[in-house]
């Protein structure tokens, strides 16, 4: 049985794919260290650092998916070969 021809798509762990990796998994071991923001002080406009440190992480998580999914576009693009803009 004839096996069928290897087709060299380069290294599966890159720099990129790394980066990539780091911006989806940033969010989740920011939520989930409780004890670094299980505290009242400092206040944001009245609010309690428990509650506007996790409001602010929905904005940095929004932006850090984009960052990977923009990554993840140009890192298939450049595996293609530049097909399909």
């Amino acid at each position: 049985m004839s096996q069928p021809p290897e087709v060299n798509r380069g290294p599966v762990v890159t720099p990129v794919r790394v980066v990539i990796a780091l911006c989806l998994v940033a969010p989740f071991v920011a939520m989930l260290w409780v004890d670094s923001y299980a505290k009242v002080e400092p206040e944001f406009i009245g609010i309690p650092f428990f509650y506007w440190y996790q409001m602010a992480w929905v904005v940095v998580s929004t932006a850090l998916t984009m960052i990977a999914y923009k990554l993840w576009q140009r890192d298939q693009r450049a595996r293609r070969g530049g097909a399909g803009r």
